[in-house]
């Protein structure tokens, strides 16, 4: 069941999957997997752990993942202390690595009116997303979506990354709390047959389809991505998410003076798999950083891009090498929209990234986005609720900006209508401006995010009634000395 969730983004299949985990441990099927002779039901116990945390964690259920931790690590003892199993490292290190992972998700507690942290999801409901604007009429609806993941500071549990995770939420609707209702009003056709034989594409689904993947070679994500864009419908709009460390042959580009410049190629891009490429053979990789005319082969170029053009494309690319992907072209003249993260942060979130990227958690939270550049741990509920108030409000300004605005190019109006791209294009916006605001990141270029095609500067991004309810959001949370507008300087 985690496995259809993670394919087709069904989260009915989560609380199909908790139900089922829940029930196993109610009922204690594993309590006398020590008393074998044998080490394999053990091992059975412990990998159930590692996905029940897995389903808790994307359910958000943080209590109980942290009471899955505790028995998990008692359960390593038990399994060390009793069979002394070759493997008893790799599990201290999944128990390691599940640790880090929560400890790195928690960068704000909101805190109740009675002094108890609580758990907040950020998927989408009815109540998050922006309001529509009166625009062109557009049948355009995000079906395909391709999340990769390939950061190597980066914290992860179960080939999941945190930027992963949280953009795997922002692109999912809150789950239903009828397990076994399999029909709503989506437009999106399910399409992925089960192990019985059942055919999904008889249902229609309340998310986009999905793949994840976590470090892929270049043919795996080609595989993938051609087969997301095989199945776009007529409507159909294919979301791609890069979050990857850049390709150190970006580094080389002052030897190709002597050469003519290919712009989808010889400004690097992202590198999709570390491992293989750290597994070269050292004198293979000297032969091949002599020559500036040879390209990595485990990078994924802004020309690799170019043929999936024929269909609607968003990108959201957050890297270092980020702009590389700017120039990608409008061959075939379909919408195309390209929303890039700052290529550097100021020196006081150099030590950050292991924890999530800022451009990401700007997509995936706002109020939690601006909270962390502003040193903001704790909020109360209160304070909260009246700040997401605010940007709701910022929300509905941007929106009425953005599609009235004579300079907006028109790909962001066909993409408006979709409520998870138009949640990502105002998200986004609101990254721009804060961070414009925000001294320690206004005072260089690259520390701003990027749009290709750009989004109008003095129509919406330097609009004074955006900058008034920045400006009012850091009143609120008492943070207004980090934020400078024109009447400060």
């Amino acid at each position: 069941m985690i496995t259809l969730f993670l394919r087709t983004s069904e989260t009915n299949y989560l609380t199909e999957a908790f139900s089922f985990y829940s029930a196993i441990r109610a009922r204690g099927y594993y309590s006398k997997a020590s008393k074998e002779e044998r080490a394999e039901l053990m091992v059975k116990k412990l990998r159930y752990y590692a996905r029940f945390i897995v389903v808790c964690l994307l359910l958000k259920k943080m209590k109980l993942v942290r009471d899955l931790v505790r028995e998990l690590d008692k359960q390593i003892d038990d399994y060390t202390i009793t069979y002394d199993p070759e493997d008893q490292l790799e599990w201290k290190l999944v128990l390691d690595e599940i640790r880090s992972f929560i400890e790195a998700d928690n960068v704000l507690a909101v805190i109740s009116m009675n002094k108890t942290p609580l758990i907040l999801s950020h998927r989408m409901t009815s109540l998050n997303v922006p309001p529509m604007e009166k625009v062109m009429p557009s049948h355009l609806v995000l079906q395909e979506i391709l999340i990769v993941g390939n950061c190597s500071d980066q914290v992860k549990f179960s080939e999941l990354t945190l930027d992963m995770f949280r953009m795997l939420q922002a692109l999912e609707r809150e789950p239903q709390e009828d397990v076994n209702q399999m029909q709503d009003s989506s437009p999106a056709p399910g399409r992925v047959p089960n192990e019985n034989g059942m055919d999904f594409r008889q249902f229609r689904r309340e998310n986009p389809h999905k793949y994840l993947l976590f470090k892929p070679t270049f043919s795996q994500f080609l595989l993938f991505l051609s087969s997301g864009f095989k199945e776009l419908p007529a409507n159909g709009v294919l979301l791609i998410y890069l979050s990857a460390d850049v390709s150190f042959v970006s580094l080389l580009i002052e030897q190709l003076n002597n050469f003519p410049i290919v712009v989808g190629y010889d400004f690097g891009g992202v590198i999709t798999n570390t491992k293989l490429r750290d597994n070269m053979d050292p004198n293979m990789i000297k032969q091949r950083t002599s020559s500036s005319m040879v390209k990595e082969i485990h990078c994924l170029y802004p020309g690799d891009l170019y043929p999936f053009g024929r269909r609607p494309l968003f990108l959201i690319v957050d890297s270092d090498n980020s702009s590389a992907f700017q120039h990608i072209p409008r061959y075939f003249g379909q919408p195309l929209v390209i929303l890039m993260s700052p290529e550097e942060y100021p020196a006081p979130f150099h030590d950050q990234q292991c924890k999530g990227s800022l451009f990401t958690l700007f997509l995936h939270c706002p109020i939690t986005a601006i909270c962390f550049i502003s040193n903001i741990i704790t909020l109360p509920i209160i304070l909260w609720e009246k700040t997401q108030q605010i940007i709701d409000r910022f929300f509905a300004e941007a929106g009425r900006l953005l599609v009235r605005s004579r300079l907006t190019d028109m790909a962001y109006i066909q993409f408006y209508s979709d409520d998870f791209l138009r949640l990502q294009m105002l998200r986004f916006i609101f990254c721009c401006v804060v961070l414009r605001m925000h001294r320690l990141f206004r005072v260089r270029r690259t520390y701003i995010p990027k749009s290709h095609p750009p989004i109008p500067d003095n129509d919406i991004l330097d609009a004074p009634s955006l900058r008034r309810l920045i400006l009012e959001t850091s009143v609120l949370l008492d943070i207004r000395s980090l934020f400078t507008d024109n009447d400060d300087e």
